[in-house]
């Protein structure tokens, strides 16, 4: 189990620092007035899906490469993840998270010039103000829900006994990055509680609101966790049960 949290702890970390990073360093507003002037959304939308991939197939065999409380959640529904390593995952992606998110602030509070978080955004999540093109709270949810249900779906299938060995770490980055390409106007893309949490503890008003991206993530995943095993039931299995069982 230790090594398995301190994968979750590194993955989660090197998610944020790529992801959040790229958005802060190389494409927020105090790059330049313009914000496609630096790597533009795709950029940022390619640096978190970069992340999960390259962690995905650092660590993903030692924990199961979650790096996401929402993906641990779904997975526990799923019968991919005991009960008993949820907690702890999500306690180790939640640190391995904020621990970025400090080295982040290290490193931007040390630019010519000073830095200011209300000003630059610091990567957070949000609504209304929060929100890039100041979307409401309700698209926010909605946004968050369905893409989080949609990305735990892409996990469950692609790392399926039935699917392709060793290809879902691109199937999931590439996910994350086609998700972050719809979202980062209306939410700056969450889909991930510890990614969410880390940047907002640098900003009351967005943890204030961090309870959307608690609440939609998780229900999304909850729901794909559910529902995978149910419209994609492994039918070898159900053979292989009813030849063992007569009476069914």
């Amino acid at each position: 189990m230790t090594s398995r949290l301190l994968a979750e702890l590194i993955g989660t970390f090197i998610l944020v620092l790529g992801g959040c990073g790229t958005a802060i360093f190389a494409a927020s507003a105090w790059v330049s007035e313009d914000f496609n002037a630096g790597v533009g959304f795709l950029g940022v939308a390619l640096a978190f899906g970069l992340s999960v991939l390259v962690s995905a197939y650092a660590f993903g065999h030692i924990s199961g490469g979650h790096f996401n409380p929402a993906v641990t959640l779904g997975a526990l529904l799923a019968g991919r993840v005991e009960p008993r390593a949820v907690l702890p995952y999500c306690a180790a992606q939640i640190l391995g998270g904020s621990l970025a998110a400090l080295v982040i602030y290290a490193l931007v509070t040390q630019q010519a010039g000073g830095y200011s978080i209300s000003e630059s955004g610091f990567a957070l999540n949000g609504y209304g103000e929060l929100s890039p093109f100041g979307y409401s709270m309700g698209a926010v949810l909605l946004a968050e829900f369905v893409l989080t249900f949609l990305f735990l779906l892409v996990i469950l299938g692609s790392t399926d006994s039935r699917a392709p060995v060793g290809f879902a770490p691109i199937a999931i980055g590439l996910a994350l990055t086609l998700i972050h390409l719809v979202s980062i106007p209306i939410s700056n893309t969450s889909v991930n509680p510890a990614r969410s949490l880390a940047v907002a503890w640098f900003s009351p008003e967005a943890l204030g609101q961090v309870w959307v991206f608690l609440l939609a993530p998780l229900a999304g995943a909850a729901l794909a966790g559910v529902l995978y095993p149910m419209i994609f039931p492994n039918t070898e299995e159900v053979i292989l049960e009813r030849e063992d069982d007569p009476a069914q």
